[in-house]
């Protein structure tokens, strides 16, 4: 029989960040910078734990040089040729430490990225993703790489309860990607009615994972850099964005010029743009599960990392954390109403106008 949770959950949008005497006397004294030692692979890495989505819209070389530059990190696309990241990679050896090569679970993708890896030994990241992370092939896949990779960082999803966070890292997995149809550009919620709330997925998910000394990114749903200081604060160890750092000089896509105004596509990797584009359409078993839409040219995405940066600074010297790695501690969650909501969405919608 069907049964029914009825525990509240929650999204970015139903809380707020409730403000908390502070020591600090500027933002400049905020240290963003994590250093984390990974369950599996037994490496370190330090940096800011910002990652760029692995959509070939987002998750570029270009995107990748320009990320480095703050110690952030870019998941790769998986549609670039060995012969393209050859290139970029001889070219960008500093680069490297902070990108992950990406691979679905077909056996192109494993032929690929046993290429990749074999021509760059600084690469220590793989991103194993796809759209169902609760399949049994998925799972043998990351025990798979695992055993052919003992020593490189997995990170393994999508999934968005604890249990399987756990099978995952379980299986040699060290991070998982949590979020199930929380993209702008992903509709799984409205073609399969299959999700979760956002935050309290995060929240959940962190929970187990940490008591695996695991780690889990939190993958979608950020909008602004508020919602990203909420997914820290709620214990992701690293936030993921897609549309947040799409339409840029630095993302995929050509610039369209529409009304006088310039524009860029932006589309999901489950969306029929994205299969016409790499597997010649949608077959016929299944479902797009994603948009294509055009948003607004951005320019320099520069810009918007320091806009990012700057936002969480100020979360963190809001509650109290001296370090980006103290805010869950710090934090404590104030749901708002669905009238504050709406008042809040009038506001950016006047702004972005």
């Amino acid at each position: 029989m069907p049964r029914i949770d009825n525990d509240i959950k929650l999204d970015f949008k139903d809380v707020l960040l409730r403000p908390k005497r502070s020591t600090l006397k500027s933002r400049s004294e905020v240290d963003l910078e994590r250093t984390i030692i990974f369950k599996n692979s037994k490496q370190t890495w330090k940096g800011i734990p910002i990652i760029a989505a692995n959509m070939d819209t987002v998750g570029t070389f270009e995107m990748a040089k320009t990320l480095a530059k703050y110690k952030c990190f870019t998941t790769i696309h998986k549609h670039y040729s060995v012969d393209e990241w050859r290139e970029f990679g001889e070219n960008n050896k500093d680069v490297l430490e902070y990108v992950a090569a990406s691979s679905g679970i077909s056996n192109a993708d494993w032929d690929r990225l046993q290429e990749i890896l074999a021509i760059f030994s600084e690469i220590k990241f793989i991103c194993l993703d796809v759209a169902n992370g609760y399949s049994e092939v998925f799972v043998e896949y990351v025990r798979k790489v695992r055993k052919h990779y003992p020593h490189h960082t997995i990170l393994a999803g999508n999934v968005v309860t604890g249990e399987m966070v756990e099978e995952l890292i379980l299986s040699g997995a060290d991070i998982i990607k949590v979020g199930i149809g929380p993209g702008s550009v992903c509709t799984t919620r409205k073609k399969a009615g299959v999700g979760y709330p956002q935050l309290s997925a995060v929240i959940e998910c962190a929970d187990a994972a940490h008591g695996l000394a695991g780690h889990i990114i939190s993958d979608g749903g950020c909008t602004c850099p508020g919602d990203i200081a909420k997914a820290f604060g709620a214990g992701a160890d690293f936030v993921m964005m897609g549309g947040m750092l799409a339409g840029h000089d630095q993302s995929g896509g050509e610039i369209i010029e529409r009304n006088g105004k310039k524009m860029k596509q932006f589309y999901g990797m489950s969306s029929a743009t994205a299969m016409q584009k790499y597997s010649g359409g949608v077959a016929e078993y299944r479902a797009s599960e994603g948009k294509s839409v055009e948003i607004p040219y951005k320019g320099d995405v520069n810009v918007t990392i320091l806009d990012i940066l700057g936002g969480l600074r100020s979360a963190c010297t809001y509650t109290g954390a001296g370090k980006l790695k103290e805010l869950p501690k710090r934090t404590t969650f104030i749901r708002v109403t669905q009238q504050t909501n709406e008042i809040f969405a009038g506001l950016q919608s006047e702004k972005q106008s």
